[in-house]
């Protein structure tokens, strides 16, 4: 049951099955959430001479998830949360509501952060859902998102949350007195989220193999401003053949259900614009991956944001044991890692 209170006038919202509040310890109301997860395949103009910057293209995915529940109560307690950043989102939405009520929520599976999934959106837009639900608050998934200060770069995992699918937004205006006048990502970025322009539902059958190698050094905070003060802009010429790729081969690929075209569109957007930028900050062990899974047979393949998450397109009925197999072995060569097989998140948030 998918949480979608932008579609629901209050009074229909215990009817839909996008939402799910049950009675718990004597009557105290409980609001549990469950989230996607996302792949960002490329930002798109990182140029910005036409007005704009940013445009961001990714998909939903089954998993990883953010899994939590949350009740009223009469102070901020959080359990569950080893990272430690969940008491400081439901403090930031009580304080941006102007409320004064306490909330009790109970972390029970977290997306891991800084490896590719956009695990803060997620995370923050799930916390500022349960409340609002628990508080009655009609709020859009982008009125919480634009309280939550995220999609300020990239609005993938704002749209991610609401009802999952291929996601294409349109960036920002840019320029004095735009929505942005500066190369920032979104944990910079007091832009508000990013409108989508076309969502498709990603097909059921098209799955990924993921690879998230365990390393030490993660593109975050003060770093990724850097890189993106340092890379920008990138030529005009480079983010034609960004749009190009887009317009002309992996939306087409989509409504035609051509996988071989989606995916070998997917590999030659890695050699392009931001993401050609940036590739000497590639991770050894991503790079390592997306190589082996293209030796494998995947359809195409690449590193999600900054990585160091690798994916690779697959069929869903295709046997992939032994692709996986190599994939652990080869990252036992860079301390560890996980490898597994996910669908697409074609509804959302439940």
């Amino acid at each position: 049951m998918l949480l979608r209170e932008s579609h629901l006038k209050p009074s229909m919202q215990t009817q839909s099955e996008r939402l799910r509040r049950r009675l718990e310890n004597g009557g105290r109301v409980e609001v549990s959430v469950k989230t996607p997860a996302r792949l960002h395949v490329c930002l798109i103009d990182m140029n910005g001479d036409l007005g704009r910057v940013d445009g961001s293209l990714g998909v939903a995915i089954d998993k990883p998830n953010v899994i939590l529940s949350a009740s009223l109560s009469g102070d901020v307690e959080v359990t569950g949360d080893v990272e430690g950043r969940v008491e400081e989102m439901a403090r930031r939405f009580l304080t941006k509501i102007n409320s004064s009520r306490g909330v009790s929520i109970r972390v029970k599976e977290t997306i891991p952060a800084h490896v590719g999934f956009g695990s803060d959106t997620q995370l923050s837009l799930a916390v500022a859902t349960s409340i609002s639900k628990l508080l009655n608050l009609n709020l859009t998934v982008y009125e919480l998102a634009k309280i939550m200060g995220r999609g300020g770069t990239s609005g993938i995992g704002v749209a991610a949350f609401d009802r999952g699918g291929l996601i294409l937004d349109g960036g920002h205006s840019f320029g004095e007195n735009k929505e942005k006048k500066d190369f920032l990502p979104s944990s910079a970025s007091d832009a508000p989220p990013a409108k989508v322009l076309l969502r498709y539902d990603f097909p059921e059958d098209w799955w990924f193999i993921i690879a998230t190698p365990k390393v030490d050094s993660r593109i975050h905070g003060g770093l990724e401003r850097e890189i993106f003060r340092r890379l920008c802009p990138i030529p005009a010429v480079e983010v034609g053949m960004i749009t190009r790729i887009i317009l002309m081969k992996l939306l087409p690929s989509i409504v035609e259900r051509d996988i071989e075209t989606f995916g070998s569109g997917l590999t030659e957007l890695q050699d392009l614009g931001f993401a050609k930028a940036a590739r000497n900050l590639m991770h050894p062990a991503t790079r390592a991956c997306i190589r082996k899974m293209l030796e494998g047979g995947v359809y195409g393949a690449g590193q999600s944001s900054f990585g160091p998450t690798a994916y690779g397109l697959i069929r869903k009925n295709r046997q992939t044991r032994t692709l996986e197999a190599e994939l652990r072995d080869l990252l036992e060569n860079f301390g560890g890692g996980e490898v597994y097989v996910t669908g697409p998140n074609n509804k959302g948030a439940e």
